[in-house]
């Protein structure tokens, strides 16, 4: 079997090249509709520029299902802007339209645009771009049909709609069921070599040769990784491919389903790594022996059933869960010699091969307590429904992230179109147009967005221009030289010096200058679109920083500050799965969801840490990225023994109590070990919490100067919090020793259970050391930073 590490290589590698010539071939279409389509068809489209601009927004790395979601969305945004513009102009006469009205009118409509939820990130910045073109031309247009240009706007946008669909439908379809086929497949026979790995690992004979097969799988975990990345960005525009796929099932999600085969594998490379020597030392070597064979079956089986759960395959894939305690027996007298380490390697075994919690549901109703308050409500009148409904939509409307989000599209557009105009009426829309399809919702660095743009702006235009030089006198040849720069720039903004937004406005710096005919000189259009772009940026970021001072340092603290209150969330439910019986399945996915929410919150905050590396520093101090990178690695670790926990704690909690009257002494014995853990955690989160602040500092002069001290002994406030943050090795053996002794009471008939019993307590043990082992490392972090940030204020 070819290596899957430059299997993958390839496949991402055939993948972007093409998305690439899919992308060449939409502009190739716009570019051929309008400089040598039939002249009816011309003149119908007045505005080109904006063709490409719909076609690069709709088609760079779509797949056929993100095309027809993309066609939507152009759909409904000039459903939103044509007709009231028309009205607009009609109302307004010709040569009514100054700069004032036309800034005051682009304001307007984009606050509007920019303000209801349902309206798509895609649809919004397809109707800004209307809307900036359609009022900048009326500005100088003085014939009496300025009120038609909305529809040569629908009409350009529409040939950028369809020509992106073309693209992806000719010669064939490129459906994104068949690419996430194809990357599940590798992802599976990627998951079997790593698993081999592990398997030979632990049985190796020496720590050298363990250690060297983990190196070995290192890069397959690196790839699994991305696999798994790659097939969670294309799975959205599955449900779009529908009639394609008839045979996919309604619920069907592979990313899902194949993160629950990715943390288990990271839980087994962390039992391998934290085990303190090798070869493991058992009573029976080889009952051993025969187990890791049994074992190294069982995950055949499951990596098969990975390759065939798509399309109808997935209606007939084998099922594994639920065999690993009924098949893979270990023996109490083979347990009991185990370390911890090699218990948790077991429990990893068996969550990778557990398929029960994937067909679980969400709790039935039975299981939701319906309040007197809630069954009053259902039976309330229709009328009082409707008021209901409008109450929300009302308090929707008035959301202050939504408003704040209108507000600054309305004054960035309307300020850039504003100066933009003042510059040059006939080129005043490039500088709303640079920024129209720029916009994000939430929180973002605005100096590396406006940076990327700017730069990828400046090389497509200087490469239009060279090539208007080269081929001055060949027009299809300067159209040509359009397609090899669409490919380059397909790779372009996968880089990390560009990204997606520098390589998008490379390209559409190219396209404006070599896709158009019948304009000015190529070398004035470049300079003036240039300091149109500079306009748009410039009034991008100035609104930014005045309503939302983002920097991507700020944005990196911002979300280490909400890191930690979501764990702190996390922690305070996790004893909720200690010794509680019958919990309603609900209990659970509440709380998955919630470290699906942590873990969301760590991939931003390693986002941010990464483009506040390459952020100019300006007046601000210098950005400690070494000290977040920790902090990242930290708190990464701290959501995978996180996960760990919580699945041992649910099987312990899940054993019949039946099994043995000490059963109920253990769960105990776990859920104090736990609560006490928690508390202590807990504690030492709040004040490293503060500690980030830097308002903390400076409340008075007293605290400050007892701070100064704490800070520069090595110390944090609450110190005796973190001293009990270290649990009592005693107490923590406690919980596997009274496991083990149990087996003395048992019956042969209730040995499985116990078997189970001991290997989720021993996972419990070192996933509670792992635990506590980043917990300190995390606060060594916190403290060098706040030490850092307090000096930085002297």
């Amino acid at each position: 079997m070819a290596s899957t590490v430059a299997e993958r290589a390839r496949i991402v590698w055939r993948m972007r090249l093409h998305s690439a010539f899919r992308t060449a071939s939409a502009c190739a279409i716009v570019g051929g509709t309008t400089l040598y389509g039939p002249e009816s068809l011309r003149t119908q489209i007045k505005f080109p520029a904006f063709c490409y601009l719909t076609a690069i927004l709709l088609v760079v790395d779509a797949t056929l299902g993100d095309t027809l979601r993309g066609f939507w969305h152009a759909i409904y945004a000039t459903i939103q802007v044509v007709p009231l513009s028309m009205l607009s102009l009609w109302i307004l006469g010709p040569g009514l339209l100054s700069t004032g009205v036309a800034t005051l009118a682009v304001a307007l409509s984009s606050f509007l645009v920019a303000l209801p939820e349902s309206t798509q990130l895609t649809s919004k910045r397809i109707a800004f771009g209307q809307i900036v073109v359609v009022f900048t031309v009326g500005c100088y247009d003085t014939t009496g049909a300025g009120f038609m240009h909305p529809l040569y706007v629908a009409s350009s946008t529409g040939l950028g709609a369809m020509a992106s669909v073309l693209a992806l439908l000719l010669p064939y379809s490129w459906l994104v069921c068949y690419e996430v086929q194809k990357l599940c497949r590798v992802y599976a026979e990627n998951a079997s070599e790593r698993m081999n790995f592990y398997l030979k690992a632990f049985s190796a004979h020496n720590n050298q040769a363990k250690m060297e097969l983990i190196s070995q799988a290192k890069p397959f975990a690196e790839t699994g990784s991305k696999l798994l990345h790659s097939i969670r960005i294309l799975q959205p525009g599955m449900q779009w491919e529908r009639p394609y796929s008839i045979y996919w099932k309604p619920d069907f999600n592979p990313g899902e389903r194949l993160q629950r085969m990715e943390m288990p594998m990271r839980g087994i490379e962390n039992a391998l790594i934290s085990s303190p020597d090798f070869p493991v030392r058992v009573v029976d070597q080889e009952e051993l022996s025969n187990v890791i064979q049994h074992v190294s079956v069982q995950l055949r089986l499951k990596t098969e059933q990975a390759r065939c759960f798509l399309l109808f395959n997935s209606m007939t894939a084998p099922e594994t869960g639920g065999e690993f305690m009924e098949k893979i027996l270990l023996p109490l007298e083979l347990i009991s010699t185990m370390k911890e380490s090699d218990l948790f390697f077991f429990s990893c075994i068996e969550m990778f091969l557990d398929d029960s919690t994937a067909r679980r549901k969400p709790e039935s109703t039975l299981d939701t307590y319906i309040s007197p308050g809630e069954v009053q409500t259902e039976q309330e009148p229709a009328v009082f429904g409707i008021r209901k409904a409008f109450r929300s939509w009302i308090t929707k409307l008035v959301d202050k992230e939504r408003l704040v989000f209108a507000f600054k599209c309305s004054l960035s557009l309307g300020l850039a179109v504003l100066f933009g105009l003042m510059f040059n009426k006939e080129n005043g829309c490039w500088s709303g147009l640079t920024i129209a399809i720029s916009f994000v919702t939430g929180r973002h660095a605005v100096i590396t967005i406006a940076n990327t743009r700017a730069q990828g702006t400046a090389i497509g235009s200087v490469y239009g221009v060279l090539c208007c030089f080269l081929f001055q006198n060949y027009a299809e040849l300067r159209f040509l030289a359009l397609l090899p720069w669409i490919i380059f720039t397909g790779f372009l903004r996968h880089s990390r010096m560009y990204g997606q937004t520098g390589g998008t406005s490379s390209a559409i710096g190219a396209l404006l200058i070599l896709g158009r005919k019948n304009y000015e000189t190529p070398n004035d259009f470049a300079i003036i679109r240039l300091t149109e772009v500079l306009i748009g940026l410039s009034c991008f970021i100035f609104v930014e920083l005045f309503m939302q001072p983002t920097r991507a340092a700020t944005l990196a603290k911002s979300r280490l500050h909400l890191s930690l209150i979501t764990l702190q969330d996390c922690i305070k439910h996790i004893g909720l799965y200690c010794g509680q019986k019958d919990q309603p399945s609900s209990t659970f996915h509440k709380f998955r969801e919630k470290q699906e929410n942590l873990k969301s919150l760590v991939c931003e905050l390693e986002r941010s840490t990464s483009d506040a590396e390459s952020e100019p520093d300006f007046w601000y101090l210098p950005f400690r990225s070494s000290c977040y990178q920790k902090l990242v690695r930290s708190l990464s670790n701290i959501v995978d023994a996180l996960y760990f926990i919580t699945y041992n704690l649910k099987i312990l909690s899940e054993l019949p109590e039946s099994c043995s009257v000490a059963q109920g002494e253990l769960q105990e014995h776990v859920n104090n070990a736990m609560g006490h853990f928690q508390e202590t955690l807990s504690s030492s989160l709040r004040c490293l919490e503060k500690a980030t602040l830097t308002e903390s500092f400076v409340v008075s002069k007293e605290p400050d100067e007892k701070i100064i001290q704490d800070l520069e002994e090595g110390k944090l406030q609450n110190h005796n919090a973190y001293s009990d943050l270290i649990m009592e090795d005693g107490e923590a053996h406690k919980i596997l020793r009274y496991a083990e002794d149990v087996e003395k009471e048992d019956s042969e008939g209730k040995k499985e259970l116990r078997g189970r019993m001991v290997i989720c307590s021993g996972a419990l043990r070192i996933c509670i050391s792992i635990l506590r082992k980043e917990i300190k490392d995390f606060e060594i972090g916190i403290k060098e930073l706040a030490q850092w940030e307090y000096h930085s204020m002297q």
